[in-house]
């Protein structure tokens, strides 16, 4: 078994130095980002866990997006992917939350390219807000990088929030 990602390792140390929590909600990584969370020894010191909602009505039922804002702007987009990080912030009590939409390939969806992918992120005095990317490779390459992006946002608004 592979060692735990350098940059979950960190993210589990900071938090649980600073006695704060972390929750996931996932689409195309399909609980990845949660595996490498609780691949890092002690991680239960801080990650709360996730969700994985994969299909669009999940997002709604288990992540709290609004029903409305799913119908106007579709699974794949800044704001589902805010507001899926909000969404499972409030369900779990978490301090912090990270989530990921897009689309993984290798066929398009709704007019999104295999690649596009946006990650969501909320946090204590944080508001909820989302960065795109277009990752290119395979559907394992755009899910990996998605991972690697995820992990490298939280860690970069820890740094942030100091």
């Amino acid at each position: 078994m592979a060692s735990p990602d350098p940059e979950a390792a960190g993210i589990i140390a900071t938090l649980s130095a600073r006695g704060q929590s972390l929750a996931t909600a996932e689409s195309l990584t399909g609980g990845l980002i949660g595996a490498a969370l609780t691949a890092v020894a002690g991680a239960s010191a801080a990650y709360l866990g996730g969700v994985v909602a994969y299909a669009t009505p999940q997002k709604a039922r288990l992540a709290g997006v609004p029903t409305d804002l799913l119908d106007a702007h579709g699974p794949v987009s800044a704001r589902t992917a805010a507001a899926l990080a909000d969404g499972v912030r409030a369900a779990t009590g978490a301090d912090w939350a990270i989530a990921a939409t897009g689309v993984a390939g290798p066929d398009p969806q709704d007019g999104h390219e295999p690649g596009e992918v946006w990650l969501g992120l909320a946090g204590p005095g944080v508001p909820a807000r989302a960065v795109r990317h277009a990752f290119t490779g395979d559907r394992a390459a755009i899910r990996d990088a998605t991972v690697a992006a995820a992990l490298g946002l939280l860690a970069a608004a820890l740094e942030d929030a100091g």
